[in-house]
This record gives structure tokens, C-alpha cells and sequence, in this order.
């Protein structure tokens, strides 16, 4: 990562990373300026935080049809009932945690941990960094990509909550990207790592003010574009290459303009009475 004084708003400046901004930038404001906006926010707000957390736990292995995420209530059976209770329970803590995030972005990682295991404070393993010889149950994160030590972790895991509290110039959807996929290459938690790295992307996105009323999941842009894909993207920003870095961030700008492309159509089909 950049030496910079400001080393996210270096990554803005990488090849390719302007055009990702502007894009997701013209996306947004294209659904937020929607005529359904301005008296049914809250109905695509609800829509949207369904439908990212169906996205999330496909990428979690529950690829569930978004009827059935609807219809069902056994969300702590084990397997992929459980997954796609914990992307649940993920979206609708994400909304309350935005100003904690801005003073400890830790303690919200933590809080996200334990939401997603289901578990209490204190159960072994949750709510807090792996330690030492912990194995990590991330199963759609192949071998290729390497697992840091809980030594590194730590480091790492601080470095990050340093930099997010100093403040930066860069556009949200460069932080998010970073915080997303940085937590991704961590694998910080014993578990359920995907889902918290995406939450805590939609927390940068909603807090940012890019997206204040969580309308454009990004999740549902990540599951669209398929497991492989986010996978490749992911080891490109792992690679720690600028080259990597940008298409990460490419890939993230991507889902998110996928995500407000199905908000577009939730806001149509409210229009049309049809929702």
C-alpha cells in the first residue's frame, strides 16, 4: 500500500480507479433522484437490505431464491439456514453501529462477528480475532490465497482501524473496497468472514453518505457477478500489487452499480404498484 500521507487517496489515484468512481457515483445518484424516492424510501430501503442479504449468504454458500428468503422462518437450523439467518442479522445490525464505526471500527468488527456466529460474548472464538493455532472455517476462500498468522492479523487489523480513524479524501467506494477486501484477506474471525467483511462494506458505503439510506447492495452485485470472479478479483487485492488493488476496487464499484440496478427495478415496480 501507498506511503502516502493519505494512502487511500493514493489508491484513488491508480489506473482505471476514476472511471470505478464516477460510474458508481452516476449510479447512485441516478436511483437516489428516482420520483419513488421521495415518498417510498424506506420500502426500497427494506427491499434492498433483503436482497443484499440474500447476495451475502449465496457468496456464503446459502444461494437461496429470494422468495424462499421470504417465505422461510427456520433461520437457526444448522447448515444453510443458519447462513442465511446470520447475512439477516448482519443487515439489520449494520444500520445501528454506523456511529460507533467512527470512533472503533474494531469494536464493530467484533460486534458484526458475534451477530453473524449467533453466538454469546465469551463462546469460544467469538466476537473476537483468532488466536493462535485457531483453524478458520471459510470454506469458498480456497488455499490459494494465503492466511496470515494472528500475529499479522492483529497488526494488520490495527493498521486498518488506525488509518479509517485518521480520516482520508478518498471516495467512499475506495475505503469500502479496502475495508471489504482487506478484511476478506485477513480472515480475522474463526468464522463467517465473508459476511462480516461485507457488512462492514455497507456500513463504509451508508456512512460515507454515498449511500445514506441503504439502498444499493452491493452484495447483490457480488453474487450476480458469481463466486469465481469475486474470488480472482480478491486475489488481486491480496497480491498487494497496484495492478491487483485496482481491479479489486473495479470489481466492488462494479457490484455496487449491479446493486443499485436492482434497486432501480424495485423503485419501477413501486411505481408500476407491482412490488
Amino acid at each position: 500500500m501507498s506511503t502516502s500521507a493519505d494512502p487511500l487517496a493514493a489508491l484513488a489515484a491508480l489506473p482505471g480507479v476514476a472511471e470505478s468512481v464516477n460510474a458508481v457515483r452516476n449510479a447512485v445518484d441516478r436511483v437516489y433522484g428516482h420520483r419513488v424516492m421521495r415518498r417510498r424510501s424506506n420500502e426500497v430501503t427494506s427491499e434492498a437490505a433483503l436482497r443484499g442479504a440474500r447476495g451475502s449468504a449465496a457468496l456464503a454458500g446459502a444461494d437461496w431464491a429470494l422468495e424462499e428468503v421470504r417465505r422461510r422462518t427456520d433461520f437457526g437450523a444448522e447448515g444453510e439456514p443458519r447462513t442465511v439467518g446470520a447475512a439477516l442479522r448482519l443487515t439489520a445490525e449494520a444500520g445501528q453501529l454506523l456511529s460507533i464505526w467512527r470512533q472503533s471500527p474494531l469494536r464493530v468488527l467484533a460486534r458484526l462477528h458475534l451477530v453473524a456466529a449467533g453466538g454469546a460474548e465469551g463462546d469460544e472464538g467469538v466476537g473476537r480475532p483468532r488466536q493462535s493455532g485457531e483453524p478458520v472455517d471459510e470454506p469458498l476462500i480456497g488455499s490459494d490465497l494465503p492466511l496470515p498468522d494472528a500475529a499479522e492479523v492483529a497488526g494488520r487489523l490495527d493498521g486498518l482501524a488506525r488509518l479509517l480513524l485518521a480520516g482520508s479524501e478518498a471516495p467512499a467506494l475506495v475505503t469500502a473496497a479496502v475495508v471489504h477486501g482487506e478484511l476478506l484477506a485477513l480472515r480475522p474471525f474463526v468464522s463467517r468472514n465473508g459476511l462480516v467483511a461485507r457488512a462492514a462494506e455497507r456500513i463504509v458505503l451508508v456512512g460515507s453518505g454515498l449511500d445514506p439510506k441503504s439502498i444499493c447492495p452491493a452484495e447483490v452485485g457480488y453474487a450476480e457477478l458469481g463466486v469465481a470472479p469475486y474470488m480472482a478479483a480478491l486475489e488481486g487485492y491480496a497480491s498487494g500489487t497496484p495492478e491487483g488493488i485496482a481491479v479489486w476496487i473495479a470489481h466492488c464499484g462494479r457490484a455496487v452499480e449491479l446493486g443499485v440496478r436492482e434497486s432501480t427495478a424495485v423503485c419501477e415496480a413501486l411505481q408500476r404498484g407491482a412490488a
